[in-house]
């Protein structure tokens, strides 16, 4: 049992550096090397616990997008009215210095695994139709309440949403567009599919 404990907490370990290395480096510039030298490991240490080190991002996704929906989770679950958790869920995916801006970029530059990995993009999918559900409790949420009247079926503006916030996310992460413009049009955006007001 130590032994398989002790495996465990090094590929954690592999999954912190390879997350340093991808924040340092980018995904496509990462090497072997870079996450070793993270690590304080040879690079045939790293190749014992993952002999594929694609295996090793797509790991790095997996963490990265949990915690970042679990963030997300968490800021919309402690607001209360519906137009305040829309708000709250908008607010919660705008890439701002800190925590979210570095999840962000990290899940952005490992845009390259997930378009080539089958696991990763197996998680990028479940990533989406997480964050989707998010915007779906809360319009449904709204809907119910009569703060919102829909102009399309939750599940359609749940997608949108986050599809917005792909785009709009990777403005802010290039200096296309501030983060205060895109939380502004996002909530613009808010009013109308849900015929307002979501600034209260």
């Amino acid at each position: 049992m130590p032994r398989q404990k002790n495996q465990a907490e090094r590929r954690l370990q592999l999954v912190d550096a390879a997350t340093r290395a991808v924040l340092r480096h980018g995904s496509t510039g990462a090497r072997l090397r870079d996450i070793a030298q993270e690590a304080g490991l040879t690079a045939a240490a790293v190749l014992y616990y993952y002999p594929d080190v694609t295996e090793l991002l797509a790991a790095v996704y997996e963490r990265g997008y949990a915690q970042y929906c679990e963030r997300r989770e968490e800021h919309v679950a402690r607001a209360g009215s519906a137009p305040e958790r829309l708000r709250a869920c908008i607010a919660s995916g705008v890439p701002r210095p800190g925590a979210t801006e570095e999840a962000s970029r990290l899940l952005y530059e490992l845009t390259p695994v997930v378009l080539r990995d089958p696991a990763a993009a197996a998680q990028n999918a479940l990533f989406v139709q997480r964050q989707a559900g998010l915007y779906r409790a809360v319009l449904e949420q709204g809907a119910g309440s009569g703060d919102f009247r829909l102009v399309a079926p939750p599940d359609v503006l749940a997608r949108g949403f986050v599809a917005l916030e792909d785009g709009y996310g990777l403005d802010v992460l290039t200096g296309a567009a501030t983060a205060d413009h895109v939380e502004e049009w996002l909530l613009l955006h808010a009013d109308v599919v849900t015929n307002g007001p979501s600034r209260g």
